[in-house]
């Protein structure tokens, strides 16, 4: 009930996911220094003061704690943040309490950039850029992305390649999962 929606069930039954991923654990590089930093810096100061200031070091103590918080909920939020490509669109999924969802259409797709940073590529992200007609658009700069090289590829295969053969390697894929949908029905159940 107050999980957020799977990106999954967004999806129409026509629609073909290629890709789903969240972005890189190295977007969250500054969150932890500047969480880990406070705390140290909180805790050293904590340590310094004389037994007198015992009310500042009970304020620092909470400012600690509510470093801790405000860290663990930019984690949350990292984890059920979502990037899928569909045959169809891009689509995000955010947010914790507050659920967004960006969508935007492949056929609107008309330029295709991703580039790599030195750390990107010791790393494994990188920052995809695509461009629509004229329009910017929610999902134009997508930055930490895991293995941009292969989700390049895929979605230039979606954007730029042959339709009709896609279409029929769709089909082939939803005949096999129908199939396989048929044979688990057909167990007995117990």
């Amino acid at each position: 009930m107050f999980a957020p929606r799977d990106p999954d069930e967004y999806l129409l039954d026509s629609e073909r996911r290629v890709i789903r991923v969240r972005r890189h654990w190295a977007s969250l590089a500054w969150q932890v220094f500047e969480a880990v930093a406070l705390l140290a810096v909180c805790v050293m100061v904590s340590y310094l003061l004389p037994p007198q200031a015992w009310l500042v070091q009970n304020i620092l103590w909470y400012v600690a704690l509510v470093v801790v918080l405000r860290f663990t909920y930019q984690v949350i939020e990292w984890w059920v943040e979502r990037i899928v490509v569909t045959d169809k669109r891009f689509m995000m999924t955010t947010g914790v309490f507050t659920t967004r969802v960006l969508m935007m259409p492949i056929s609107k797709v008309t330029d295709l950039t991703y580039k790599r940073t030195a750390t990107g590529r010791v790393f494994g992200y990188g920052t995809m850029v695509v461009e629509s007609a004229g329009q910017i658009q929610a999902l134009n700069n997508i930055e930490f992305l895991p293995r941009p090289e292969q989700v390049y590829d895929a979605i230039s295969e979606l954007v730029f390649g042959d339709k009709k053969a896609q279409a029929e390697r769709f089909s082939m894929i939803k005949a096999q999962r129908l199939a396989r949908g048929t044979r688990k029905a057909r167990k007995p159940v117990g």
